[in-house]
């Protein structure tokens, strides 16, 4: 019995050992951070990063134990043949040109790309059962994506992950920018992490305080990695990321200085248990010319130096698994305080950043009109160019212009598939050469098409949305940038490879476009039908009163006893009788 209980506790101090072991020795690791970058503008935007990363193979469809990798998402890939999915719910428009690059952009509305195994024989199909049931996940209006607002890109969205990126019969890419997105798409999207909201850096995640910001974007992205160096073995990652930003007079404030508590009303207390890292860093770089820098405390216990974007990043950084750093204090609570000057005359430009608008007067023609910029002094690089419209918009492609300094810029590579009318949108995929400090300025004019009065939205004098343009480039960087060391810096770095050290790949997207289409008058036919209908109840109903009403002629009686009297004394007072 003696040695029986001795065999029973050292196979429990084994297990409990498996379990506490290193993060290499288990098959599934997650790593959560926080992103704080103060914006130049005087905001601040806080990026969230849960990654799981799982060394399983879902496609053979032989897993059945899910430890942090949710069950949901699992079993939809292994189902449907997904090889990459990448899905993003964004209130509100990321304004480049004064927060500059964001870690991780998305268009306004839900955005939704997807890359299938090559053994999926019917893609249509399988792209419109994924949009169905991530609808259902995430509580989206993503059942509404359907042949009208999808495309198959030629260039652009090519695989983040493993995988031939060649044959694009197997991408399908939709946006939605009407979609708006609420607290009902964020509490499942928290329910997915290992912790969900209780513990961790998701206690931040607030959903008062999220949505009472200028920006908010949360994302999903699944795709499979390299388990090692000598990549014989496929794992799957996936990143859940949160991006939001506070205005500083929407907080009442007017000021710079933040804090954690004042941007979401809590505090940190400990980290995720089952999480290997968790980490919070502070963008402390200088955010203008005059060099004016960001005091936080308490003090870091660790500084990191990296060239992310082209830019030169100082990064303070926070380890919630740090024993030392819940000794002076329970919770952990960033605060970030400028030093003086507040206030700059010049804000850092983008390398690269686009501006879309349409134009045109009445209801019948337009024009969209495109802007991208290059504020590389000396450097040119080319930039693809993905553009999706609607059917109703009939473009006239012979109108298509490219101006660049004053000449025409011609593209190397076009692409361009017409629309069919309540089958498909138009697609246009152009890669154009950016000269250096340069505008390029690209216009097409198209004709407004009159639908039918079932296809009109409930408010059709709101107008039509258009989805954004989509710019993917390799900008070129003004400082040498050195080997990121992944596991020092914030997540988002490893999200989109770069083909070397010159250069980093950027995409960026466009304002969605809000275009008025011919609408006939919705409360005539009201005012029209209210007419009718009295017309009809006062002709109707007098007809009818008077073929159906029975007619009787009464001959008048001589009358009673009391009438003869009555008679009789009247005319014995001379009166006329009754």
């Amino acid at each position: 019995a003696g040695g029986m209980a001795a065999a029973a506790a050292a196979l429990v101090l084994l297990l409990l050992l498996a379990a506490a072991g290193p993060a290499w020795a288990r098959p599934d690791v997650l790593r959560e951070e926080l992103l704080l970058s103060p914006l130049p503008a005087g905001d601040v935007a806080a990026t969230f990063q849960f990654r799981t990363r799982w060394d399983a193979d879902l496609q053979r469809g032989a897993v059945s134990h899910y430890r942090l990798f949710p069950k949901a998402l699992g079993r939809l890939v292994a189902a449907l043949g997904v090889r990459e999915l990448h899905l993003s719910l964004t209130q509100g428009f990321w304004r480049t040109r004064t927060w500059g690059q964001p870690p991780l952009q998305a268009p306004a509305g839900a955005e939704l790309w997807v890359w299938f195994q090559p053994t999926v024989t019917d893609v249509d199909k399988a792209w419109k059962e994924l949009s169905n049931i991530l609808s259902g996940i995430f509580c989206a209006s993503l059942n509404f994506i359907d042949s009208t607002n999808t495309v198959t890109p030629t260039a652009s969205f090519k695989p983040l992950g493993l995988g031939n990126g060649t044959d694009h019969h197997l991408l399908r890419y939709a946006v939605l920018p009407r979609e708006v997105v609420c607290t009902e798409n964020l509490t499942p999207w928290k329910k997915l992490l290992p912790c969900g909201s209780k513990a961790g850096l998701a206690v931040l995640l607030k959903a008062e305080r999220l949505f009472h910001s200028s920006y908010h974007s949360q994302a999903v992205h699944i795709r499979p990695i390299c388990r090692d160096a000598s990549c014989l073995a496929v794992s799957w990652e996936l990143r859940q990321t949160l991006t939001v930003v506070f205005d500083s007079f929407a907080g009442g404030q007017g000021k710079k200085d933040w804090s954690l508590f004042r941007m979401f009303s809590r505090t940190l207390t400990d980290a995720c248990p089952l999480a290997s890292q968790s980490k919070v860093y502070v963008d402390i770089s200088p955010k203008n010319k005059e060099k004016e820098l960001l005091e936080v405390t308490p003090p870091p216990a660790s500084l990191h130096e990296a060239v992310v974007q082209g830019e030169k990043r100082t990064y303070a950084i926070y380890d919630l698994l740090s024993p030392s750093l819940f000794n002076t204090s329970r919770s952990l609570n960033v605060q970030l305080k400028w030093t003086r000057p507040q206030d700059s005359s010049e804000l850092p430009t983008p390398v690269l950043h686009a501006h879309r608008y349409v134009s045109g007067y009445g209801l019948q023609t337009g024009e969209i009109s495109t802007l991208i910029y290059n504020t590389h002094p000396y450097r040119a690089f080319p930039v693809i160019l993905l553009e999706t419209v609607p059917w109703y918009l009939r473009l006239y492609v012979h109108t298509l212009t490219i101006i660049t300094k004053g000449k025409e810029n011609k593209p190397s590579y076009i692409h361009y598939q017409p629309a069919q009318d309540r089958r498909r949108p138009h697609l246009l995929e152009m890669l154009i050469q950016l000269p250096a400090n340069s505008i390029t300025k690209i216009t097409i004019q198209f004709e407004r098409a009159l639908l039918k009065w079932t296809e009109y939205p409930p408010d059709p004098n709101h107008g039509f949305y258009v989805g954004s343009s989509v710019l993917s480039a390799l900008v070129p960087s003004i400082i040498a940038m050195k080997e990121v060391d992944m596991e020092q810096s914030p997540l988002f770095t490893s999200l989109f490879p770069s083909s070397d050290g010159s250069s980093y790949f950027v995409r960026l997207y466009t304002e969605p476009l809000l275009v008025n289409l011919p609408t006939p008058d919705f409360s005539m036919p009201y005012n029209v039908i209210c007419l009718t209908c009295t017309v009809v109840a006062v002709c109707y109903g007098s007809f009818y009163n008077l073929l159906t009403r029975t007619f009787h002629v009464e001959e008048p009686s001589r009358g009673g006893l009391a009438k003869r009297l009555a008679n009789i004394i009247r005319k014995l007072r001379g009166v006329p009788p009754l």
